[in-house]
């Protein structure tokens, strides 16, 4: 549970040292990482030792606690790799371990013996004899399979006698807790090892037999069939709920995610979680945190299967949501003169009408006066990956985001 006033804990991803800073700036209790090797997001860039050690240093002088994954399923040839892997992150001093693999549990719990460990989401526990297996063998949480309902989350917190943590937030496996065996099968890039294509993504259709090369939709959309694509999960609007039943954390997913992604869902949790805490019947949900959560692509939100209802596991069929706003520039500093140095991630140009996103409160809105490049010359615009000077009506503060809202084709139409 979290130390700060006992209240329930915010856990975001941070998938590589840019992400954690984000995840810290917009308010997480704790983040998870993991090294390059022995996590299921193999394909982010994730973090070096060195890496991890300077993590562990940002996170104490924030306040901030550090999960490390090593939640693969692992195989005999990797049992020395994985025991030196553990043996090295010693020099972190994690805050906890996030495991699956029953091998890879008993090898931490020789190796780390002060270190907790997390049970992963991977693990599949399901009901309340799993938790207090785990719990027997010295894990301090279990993180609660996506498939179980509120109601049984709130019995394993009740009877068991350890920590239940649950996803509130992200994209959703079509396998039992992430358990996927396809992207094996099709593209041999097992699931369980971190290395998922997501083919429960991919665009099919349907071929019959005796007609080979005459394709049929699945469903009557114009762009095919998303027959596997799950929506995403979204319970902000549940977030008493949650904590009433005894979750002690509530994780958003994205370790592969933007920063764009992973500043506005923190954003929005952090400043549900306060308002909760401040006056819990007072607890509404207003208009600018829905419209902050939908202005990241997304898939379509639903609430999963916290509350049994088959409507919210129904697949998307219209595949990836985007709402209509670029991301354009992190803040890097802000330099004298009132300026702001910024590392530009799309196009920008003067005179542009952005939204700043910043830790609490309402994103404010803003205009691009003046953009300036390392000599200080005045230019009309700024590509991706430069580094410019941008002069506005206030100056954000570091690591907030820039971004502009898009234009929509409908929109433009006369």
């Amino acid at each position: 549970m979290n130390s700060k006033s006992n209240q329930v804990e915010l856990l975001a991803p941070a998938g590589t040292p840019e992400k954690l800073e984000i995840a810290v700036h917009y308010g997480a209790d704790a983040v998870y990482l993991a090294g390059r090797d022995f996590s299921l997001r193999n394909f982010s860039a994730n973090f070096s030792l060195a890496d991890m050690q300077a993590a562990r240093r940002l996170t104490r002088d924030n306040g901030v606690r550090m999960y490390v994954a090593v939640n693969i399923y692992s195989r005999d040839s990797e049992a020395q790799a994985i025991a030196d892997y553990l043996a090295s992150l010693e020099s972190v001093e994690p805050d906890a371990l996030i495991v699956a693999d029953p091998a890879i549990f008993m090898q931490a719990r020789r190796l780390l013996p002060h270190v907790p460990i997390h049970v992963s989401t991977q693990a599949n526990t399901t009901n309340t004899g799993t938790a207090r297996f785990w719990r027997d063998l010295g894990a301090t949480r279990v993180n609660g399979a996506r498939e179980l309902t509120l109601e049984e989350l709130r019995k394993m917190s009740a009877e068991c006698g350890i920590e239940v943590e649950a996803f509130v937030h992200g994209a959703m496996c079509i396998a039992y807790s992430g358990r996927c065996l396809l992207s094996g099968y099709m593209k041999n890039r097992e699931s369980n090892r971190g290395m998922c294509c997501q083919p429960c993504r991919f665009h099919y259709t349907l071929m019959e037999q005796t007609r080979p090369g005459q394709y049929f939709p699945i469903a009557e959309d114009p762009r095919g069939a998303y027959v596997f694509n799950s929506r995403d999960l979204c319970m902000i609007e549940h977030l008493p709920a949650l904590i009433d039943a005894g979750v002690c954390s509530l994780k958003i997913e994205g370790r592969m995610k933007s920063i764009h992604y992973l500043a506005g869902v923190v954003k929005v949790y952090r400043e549900a979680i306060e308002a909760w805490y401040r006056d819990p019947d007072a607890y509404r949900v207003p208009e600018r945190w829905l419209a902050e959560l939908s202005a990241i692509s997304h898939r379509g939100y639903c609430t999963g299967f916290y509350f049994g209802d088959p409507d919210q596991t129904a697949a998307n069929l219209d595949d990836v949501i985007h709402p209509g706003y670029r991301f354009v520039a992190k803040v890097l500093e802000r330099v004298p003169g009132g300026g702001v140095r910024v590392l530009v991630k799309n196009k920008i140009v003067s005179g542009d009408a952005v939204d700043i996103l910043c830790p609490g409160g309402p994103t404010r809105e803003d205009r691009i006066q003046r953009i300036a490049d390392d000599h200080g010359i005045t230019q009309s615009l700024a590509q991706p990956g430069s580094t410019v000077t941008l002069y506005l009506g206030r100056p954000p503060r570091r690591l907030d985001l820039i971004r502009r809202r898009e234009q929509r084709v409908s929109e433009a139409a006369p």
